[in-house]
């Protein structure tokens, strides 16, 4: 079972629901039992229920610290190295275009 949210309007107002369904066509057919054929104002859509993200120790937040700086650091390094190799092609290509001339 999943579960859909969908607008359906209650005495004039449109209100966010939400119910168990094995589809949208079955979370569809549920709310038009409940509330009635012409009350869906939306299409249920399925909701993702995301789980609860866990407190860090503060040394394991020490160490997720220090990973995340050690994957900045070789990304920096990437770069520069990049860096480097450009402005060398960019030195031999105008080397070559000054033996050229």
């Amino acid at each position: 079972m999943n579960k859909y949210q969908a607008s359906v309007r209650v005495k004039g107002q449109s209100v966010k629901t939400a119910v168990f369904a094995d589809s949208p066509i079955h979370a569809r057919l549920i709310l038009q039992y409940q509330f009635g054929m012409d009350s869906i104002v939306s299409y249920p859509t399925a909701i993702n229920e995301v789980a609860a993200i866990k407190t860090l120790t503060p040394d394991q937040q020490r160490i997720k610290s220090m990973r995340n700086r050690v994957k900045q650091d070789q990304a920096a390094v990437k770069a520069e190295r990049a860096r480097k190799k450009i402005k060398a092609g960019q030195e031999q290509l105008a080397q070559s275009n000054q033996i050229q001339s």
